[in-house]
């Protein structure tokens, strides 16, 4: 299951807390096949066949086969100075 650090957990907290964002929403991550990525966004509640992820109170929905590719990866994120978001996704840390 993916993992996701505290830096992702606040920044996913934060834009799931916003005025307007339902309650209970999370961040989707969708596979983009014709782009060969992924792609982000807000959602009110996970659509059917997603892989639910609960991290510290932050919400992520993971298709199918989003799900699949990010098994044993790692989600970062961090806010620039201007207060843009950029998510990366790593190898998952190894437990001693």
């Amino acid at each position: 299951m993916l993992a996701v650090t505290d830096n992702a957990a606040t920044v996913i907290r934060d834009l799931t807390e916003q005025e307007g964002v339902p309650e209970g929403a999370g961040l989707r991550i969708a596979t983009d096949e014709s782009a060969g990525a992924f792609r982000l966004s807000l959602a009110p509640e996970p659509q059917e066949g997603d892989q639910v992820v609960d991290a510290a109170g932050a919400r992520l929905f993971l298709d199918q086969e989003a799900a699949q590719i990010l098994d044993d990866k790692a989600l970062d994120a961090a806010v620039d100075a201007q207060g843009g978001v950029q998510f990366a996704v790593g190898e998952r840390p190894q437990r001693a």
